[in-house]
């Protein structure tokens, strides 16, 4: 696991935990809905990198009788809880309290307070955000963004990513319905800026869900790695061709291969041996995140299942 993914969670850690009180208070002070939504905006976020911390940390346990292939898919499992939290505990509080203050309005206090925190935590956030932004840029490489997204095979980098993306946009709208309602005087305004935030929230954590399913399901590798992995194996002289190639990510730096390769009839067993041994140096050394390799020596018709006449 790259220490740069443990900088990004801690250095939202400590911004989030910090933001988040300060955040409850102003919310006290000026009755706000939208600033307790940024409240609980924060403070489900700091749950989120500890929880993110959590899955680091177990999915770095070796393997197992139980788990012979190591526990690497964790931080998938844990970034998607992270999903859910934000969905149900963020966006959910987050529109119901918007919604309660629209239809049952009160009066906004003194919102100086709440300006100042807001200010702050868009400062704090904002040197977060640049941090991770940055730190997922250099692991992104030559890909865009979008495309880093959903190739990428960490979730930690863009999970928090996208919630510090989520906490500067909710920031802006907070201030936005604090702002109107304080030169309106109608707080109906502020209920609005709340559920605005709940949306904002809502459609973060369908993005984080929809790009770590097929990870914890079983994504395969990049189509650079299997097309390397392919080459590789194609330029032993005693192999004729590969019949079938699959991978699959037990984790972001851990690859499963498994392949069927016919080689060459003549061989002798001890050839034959040497070259599988060979080819799974070789695409070790070349691919240091491929772990396992397996490969099945055969034709492809003994993978053809024959089927049944009734």
């Amino acid at each position: 696991m790259s220490s740069s993914s443990k900088k990004v969670i801690y250095a939202a850690l400590a911004g989030n935990s910090l933001i988040s009180v300060t955040k409850f208070i102003a919310a006290f002070y000026s009755g706000s809905s939208a600033m307790l939504s940024e409240g609980i905006h924060s403070l489900v976020d700091t749950g989120n990198q500890v929880l993110l911390l959590h899955g680091l940390k177990r999915a770095q346990r070796p393997a197992d009788e139980k788990f012979p292939f190591g526990h690497g898919k964790e931080i998938y499992f844990w970034s998607f809880v992270v999903a859910i939290l934000i969905f149900a505990v963020g966006a959910g509080i987050s529109i119901y309290e918007g919604i309660h203050h629209i239809l049952a309005p009160s009066k906004m206090g003194d919102p100086t307070l709440s300006y100042i925190v807001l200010g702050s935590a868009l400062v704090f956030e904002g040197a977060a955000w640049g941090f991770a932004l940055r730190e997922f840029t250099r692991s992104k490489g030559k890909w865009g963004y979008l495309d880093a997204v959903k190739r990428g095979k960490d979730p930690t980098l863009f999970v928090v990513l996208f919630e510090d993306s989520a906490a500067m946009l909710g920031l802006l709208v907070a201030f936005t319905g604090i702002a109107i309602t304080q030169y309106t005087g109608d707080p109906l305004y502020d209920g609005i800026a709340s559920v605005f935030i709940g949306l904002i929230l809502g459609g973060t954590a369908i993005w984080l869900a929809y790009e770590t399913q097929s990870l914890l399901i079983g994504e395969s590798a990049n189509p650079e790695l299997v097309k390397g992995i392919r080459n590789i194996t194609d330029r032993f002289s005693t192999v004729d061709a590969i019949n079938e190639l699959l991978t699959m990510h037990m984790g972001p730096d851990y690859i499963l291969v498994t392949m069927n390769v016919d080689f060459k009839d003549d061989l002798s067993i001890t050839e034959l041996e040497q070259t599988i041994a060979d080819i799974d140096l070789q695409i070790k050394q070349a691919f240091p995140r491929v772990k396992r390799i397996f490969i099945e020596a055969g034709a492809w018709s003994a993978l053809t299942v024959p089927q049944r006449t009734y």
